[in-house]
């Protein structure tokens, strides 16, 4: 018999949304790795069960670093979701992928250096041992090509791939280091895609990340401004909106038994 999904829903401003979810619950949680961001917000979207995270908490009061990634996908997983289905404003590195475009990421490339990166530390109450998880692929595929589908359904501008080069923040990247991410081969420049999707992969959740351009960093502008950021993020928050919500009934009316087993049986196997 098919798995019952649950879809976990990680955002920022303008996913807490009261109509995005039917019989919304609030759930105010501890994990053993502390305190999620905010209230884990369970409910359903076209009758799939769901739960919604403000990343940043609902009153974007959690800059990028002190956002205890960890007990946000613990959390997650606690309540049995499945999958973890994520927004993320950015910046774009590349000429062609514009202000308001939408990329369904396959790649990061990680320039944080203050955050806990795994669940298997060490320490009492945590996961015990090591793992050398594999992040190739660093996205689970089938949910992404869910998403990349349910954007094309809709007319949305997608790019099918694009690799996120990840800073610690808060601050924005100076001239030279936006020309730097370039030369990697970046694609977009953003703040939250580490440690978030490697604890994904560790959990064993589905993970997949919808991402918003909103700026094109400072290769291009001269100076990134929040606030310009901010407007271009409300005036196409609603293509995100209307991707998640398309997608959670797609990815419901797939079996993902085999899926879910994998993933779960890509940690054990990379157990020390």
């Amino acid at each position: 018999m098919p798995k019952t999904v649950k879809i976990g829903i990680i955002g920022g401003s303008g996913l807490d949304d009261p109509d995005l979810l039917e019989n919304r619950k609030e759930n105010f949680m501890s994990t053993p790795y502390g305190t999620p961001s905010d209230a884990l917000i369970e409910g359903k979207i076209k009758g799939v069960d769901c739960v919604l995270l403000a990343r940043h908490g609902r009153k974007h009061n959690i800059n990028p670093t002190n956002v205890n990634y960890r007990a946000n996908v613990w959390a997650m997983k606690m309540l049995g979701c499945t999958h973890l289905v994520v927004t993320s404003a950015t910046g774009s590195l590349r000429e062609e992928v514009k202000r308001g475009d939408i990329v369904i990421l396959d790649g990061f490339i990680d320039r944080t250096t203050k955050r806990e990166l795994t669940f298997f530390d060490g320490k009492e109450g945590h996961q015990s041992g090591v793992c050398h998880v594999p992040m190739h692929p660093a996205f689970c595929e089938r949910t992404r090509q869910v998403l990349i589908d349910t954007a094309k359904g809709l007319g949305v501008s997608v790019h099918e791939r694009g690799t996120v080069v990840t800073i610690e923040g808060p601050r924005f990247s100076t001239r030279a280091e936006s020309e730097m991410f370039r030369m990697w081969g970046g694609t977009l420049v953003g703040m939250t895609q580490v440690p978030e999707a490697p604890l994904a992969k560790e959990a064993g959740l589905l993970y997949a990340t919808v991402a918003m351009v909103t700026d094109y960093d400072c290769w291009k502008d001269s100076v990134v401004s929040t606030g310009e950021v901010l407007k271009t993020f409300q005036e196409n928050v609603w293509k995100v909106k209307n991707i998640l919500i398309d997608a959670v009934t797609k990815i419901a009316e797939l079996d993902w038994t085999e899926t879910i087993q994998e993933a779960h049986n890509l940690v054990k196997s990379n157990m020390m």
